[in-house]
């Protein structure tokens, strides 16, 4: 680290009149230091002491809390910005996905795809136990050719082998005949499909399975997948950790956290031993290695009543005490997703191809008392809500919950694709956060092409409806879902102020300031994750976590903020990237 100049060093030694025990351990001077404080949200220095923050200010002031021992990091007029925070990001699973086959939501031919896949069986890169192949990251373009990929991929030299491509929205596939014949998946079981699952597995002209599966049906399948162990777990999480130390993320809500990748979820039905990636974390922090703070979520059955939540109780008591690692609540799916063919998502107007609502996976009548049992457990529930109804149903549960009693928690909602306008002022007054995935505010393919012929006007002029939220008084914290999408938060943060796509904009009037998204991906994040007195801003008594950064990101083009570097990264005020 560099230190600061003769004069510099003069005027330090002039101004210690601090006790020997109030020295800092490091100081940081000659910086623009956002602090994410309404007080003083700008400052020129800080110092931490035992890794925690002992103050902050202008350089004459933070200098006078050095000694001898003090190391003084210059910062040359660089922009510093507290330690980001992702409100929905499925980590261990993103952390895998960096090491395996994955199209990244790219669309080839299918020759090509057929390439790809040769490869990645040749490298082990799409190997899933020791005989499934799975390939992540498929856009769903490709669930519009599913006769296509039948003929390619379940004849030949596919015939035996059981295939998975998974949707990158993580709720659809496409599995091939040996996958298929393997999860019990044939023409009698279609026929005996209850009316609410049979939109959940395609089906042929011939009335045979087309091997396209969303949600429910998705689950059958990951339901016969291999196990993954601990130390595959553990390693996940470690290049996560790593990755997202690279971006200047130090914390995140994982809401799934006792499902293991590929596990069904939509209709879990968790025992104490569901443990999911738990024990990866565990691990990984034992080692030291964690350094990001989880707020670790464990999914419950959308229709779960106030006493199956003893046995998630008998889980969380399994991972008490593990460094910077908590588990905060419960997170439930009240439906599925938007985009054709999935149409898995609960709407208030029907879809106009299949006139159908999609399919709210949680009970409006009982859902308002495990609400209020999650609530007065001091629990936070968090929903993935994509539809309007869907948003709906979530906040009238909320309702339910603060008519018993206000604990004063605050709930979340994420997603939140399609909003009706009198749901707005109810996140404020319910005191209900909007965990939003901003980088998918984009006039792109899915919005274009497989969402907007399928919905009314009305609703989808609300898509991600930030700004109204916003004025509406809600608070609204950053999000990625990764590996959804990428976990990158500066290109959410700069997405935001566009919604920019390669199709055009949407809904310029729903645009928010980049001040708006720091915030979200700081104190707003970390009241989300309920540790707001801890982190998510640079004050006395908090973490020392932050990241230095190449360039003010207050004062660039949209372009440039998008292509933000990390220099340094600091947790607890040691040095990790």
């Amino acid at each position: 680290m560099k230190k600061l100049t003769t004069t510099l060093s003069a005027l330090l030694l002039t101004q210690v009149t601090f006790s020997a025990h109030a020295a800092a351990d490091l100081i940081l001077v000659n910086g623009r230091i956002f602090t994410a404080e309404q007080t003083l949200p700008q400052v020129q220095a800080m110092a931490i002491q035992g890794g925690s923050i002992l103050a902050t200010g202008s350089n004459e002031e933070v200098l006078a809390l050095a000694d001898s021992g003090t190391e003084i990091l210059d910062l040359n007029d660089k922009r510093v910005m507290p330690g980001l925070i992702d409100t929905h990001s499925h980590a261990v699973y993103g952390g895998l996905s960096l090491s395996s086959a994955n199209m990244k939501d790219e669309v080839v031919d299918l020759e090509q795809l057929e390439e790809r896949l040769r490869q990645w069986r040749k490298d082990g890169s799409a190997q899933l136990g020791p005989d499934i192949l799975q390939v992540q990251g498929m856009n769903s373009d490709y669930w519009a050719r599913v006769e296509e990929l039948g003929k390619r991929f379940s004849h030949g030299e596919w015939a035996n082998t059981p295939l998975v491509l998974m949707g990158s929205d993580h709720h659809t596939a496409w599995v091939n005949s040996r996958m298929m014949q393997l999860a019990g998946i044939d023409k009698a079981l279609l026929t005996s499909l209850p009316e609410a699952e049979r939109g959940t597995i395609g089906v042929l002209p011939n009335g045979q399975p087309s091997g396209f599966l969303v949600d429910a049906g998705w689950d059958r399948v990951s339901a016969v997948l291999p196990p993954i162990d601990t130390a595959t777990l553990m390693k996940g999480a470690q290049a996560a950790v790593r990755y997202y130390n690279s971006v200047g993320v130090t914390g995140w809500m994982d809401p799934a956290a006792n499902a293991s990748p590929g596990q069904a979820v939509f209709d879990i039905k968790p025992t104490e031993q569901t443990l999911g990636v738990l024990p990866g974390y565990k691990a990984l922090a034992e080692q030291g290695h964690l350094s990001a703070h989880v707020a670790a979520l464990l999914v419950a059955n959308p229709k779960s009543r106030p006493t199956d939540l003893e046995v998630l109780e008998k889980v969380r008591q399994q991972f008490q005490g593990v460094p910077n690692l908590t588990l905060p609540g419960i997170k439930i799916f009240a439906d599925g997703v938007l985009e054709f063919p999935a149409q898995s998502a609960a709407l208030i107007d029907p879809y106009s191809n299949s006139h159908k609502q999609g399919e709210l996976l949680i009970d409006p009548k009982h859902f308002g008392e495990l609400v209020t049992a999650v609530d007065q457990r001091g629990w936070l529930m968090h929903i993935h809500a994509v539809g309007d109804r869907a948003v709906r149903e979530s906040l009238n549960g909320f309702e339910k919950a603060r008519e018993a009693g206000n604990s004063g928690i605050a709930h979340s909602i994420t997603h939140l694709q399609l909003v009706h306008p009198r749901e707005f002022a109810r996140f404020k007054k319910l005191n209900v956060i909007a965990s939003m995935q901003l980088l998918w505010a984009t006039a792109d393919e899915y919005a274009i092409d497989m969402v907007k012929p399928y919905v009314s006007a009305f609703a989808y002029h609300y898509q991600y409806p930030a700004r109204s939220l916003l004025k509406a008084g809600a608070t609204i914290a950053g999000a990625s879902d990764w590996p959804v999408s990428p976990a990158n938060p500066w290109l959410a943060i700069a997405q935001a102020t566009t919604r920019q796509g390669n199709k055009g904009v949407l809904n310029a009037n729903e645009t928010i300031t980049r001040e708006v998204m720091f915030y979200a991906y700081t104190v707003n994040a970390a009241k989300t994750l309920r540790l707001d007195h801890q982190i998510g801003s640079l004050a006395k008594g908090k973490l020392a976590d932050f990241s230095i950064l190449d360039r003010d990101v207050f004062s660039v083009d949209e372009k440039s903020l998008a292509d933000t570097q990390v220099l340094s990264t600091y947790f607890a005020g040691r040095k990790v990237y």
